[in-house]
């Protein structure tokens, strides 16, 4: 019989009680960490992309800037301004953080897979690092600090 049939609370039913209090703080403060986070990696990106544009920052690899319309590098650039201002401001949060992911997915598989397989041996640390993260947005959404949550709130208004 599992603990849940019994008709009692058990730590197997529930996570959080097995963790204690601290456990307990730690899931209150989960959305906000989410809100954290996902400021930071949308500043992150969103850095690169105005390096790579604008030359500032240190400018793009080798310094300067892209010049405008150059395949991929100034398409991505792009990408990663807008998609990181979005996700950092939380508007639009799943669907830029969707495409910023694809195209840290492209940058990684088509620019560094090919100089060797582990992303420590080619470069491509920092794509990978952004893929997962932009992806991982994709799934939990803004959090409560965001764009998108208080136009669902003027919504429910």
């Amino acid at each position: 019989m599992s603990p849940t049939t019994t008709g009692t609370t058990t730590a197997a039913a529930s996570p959080t009680a097995a963790a204690g209090p601290l456990g307990e703080r730690l899931d209150a403060a989960r959305p906000y960490v989410l809100s954290a986070f996902r400021i930071v990696v949308g500043l992150l990106f969103a850095c690169h992309g105005a390096a790579s544009l604008f030359g500032v920052l240190g400018g793009a690899v080798g310094g300067g800037s892209i010049p405008a319309g150059t395949w991929p590098g100034w398409y991505a650039a792009v990408i990663q301004l807008v998609g990181g201002v979005l996700v950092l401001l939380g508007a639009g949060t799943r669907g830029a953080a969707f495409i910023s992911s694809g195209s840290m997915a492209y940058a990684y598989f088509n620019v560094h897979q090919s100089h060797a397989l582990w992303p420590i041996q080619n470069g491509g640390e920092a794509s990978v690092m952004f893929c997962w993260a932009f992806l991982l947005l994709v799934f939990t959404g803004a959090g409560p600090l965001s764009v998108d949550r208080l136009a669902a709130r003027s919504r429910q208004s």
